[in-house]
């Protein structure tokens, strides 16, 4: 078994690849794909077949040389890597536009990930039952209906202006993970998992490019 200190030198872009095979593997699996060379899989990926090789090195051994990889042996050893082999359980703070996106998100169900619990504090919202079945709660009552149902990660998208308050809610109340979608960067305590979704970010490496697409 690999240590504690060997898993935390692996590079976070290769944690990121490794989602990213996963998607194609379960695709290949799907269509019925049995065996996929290592050189087919990093051109489904748009990664290089050296990078993959890497990244699941970092892991232990996979495929065979001269045959490749057993798509669903593959992506069930990705999968437990990355703790997908269970359901996780998520606590939406923040019903507006996106929030209400990302509850009507079915790729979310799809990867394991399940919205167990919804909270504002807008009153005309509180009360109220969603498509889903769950009821929307006041963010008052965090602590309470996060033990209760046993939520792990909390999905932050209110407005810039109230993020940070409610990471430090959502920290109190036990959770270790965030995924942030206000445009702010939180401030968390050190061992806090915090993974920031700013589209606007994005859009400026796109308009980057083509600014030097242009000159």
């Amino acid at each position: 078994m690999r240590s504690p200190t060997k898993f935390s030198k692996i590079p976070a872009a290769s944690i990121t690849r490794l989602s990213i095979y996963s998607r194609y593997l379960e695709a290949l699996a799907q269509e019925g794909v049995k065996i996929i060379a290592s050189d087919k899989l990093a051109q489904k990926c748009g990664i290089n077949p050296a990078q993959i090789r890497k990244d699941l090195a970092y892991f232990g051994e996979f495929g065979i040389r001269g045959v490749g990889y057993f798509v669903k042996e593959l992506l069930f050893e990705i999968k437990r890597i990355l703790g997908l082999n269970k359901v996780w359980k998520m606590a939406l703070v923040g019903v507006g536009n996106l929030g209400s996106a990302l509850l009507a998100h079915q790729n979310f169900a799809r990867q394991g990930y399940e919205f167990a619990a919804v909270f504002d504090v807008d009153p005309a919202k509180v009360g109220r039952r969603l498509p889903n079945g769950l009821i929307i709660h006041h963010l008052d009552e965090l602590e309470r209906v996060v033990k209760e149902t046993g939520v792990e990660i909390g999905v932050i998208a209110t407005p810039g202006t109230q993020a940070q308050e409610v990471a430090q809610r959502l920290i109190q109340a036990g959770i270790r993970a965030i995924l942030n979608f206000a445009p702010i960067q939180l401030q968390v305590p050190e061992g806090m998992a915090v993974e920031n979704v700013d589209f606007t970010v994005k859009l400026d490496n796109l308009a980057y490019h083509l600014t030097m697409g242009n000159a």
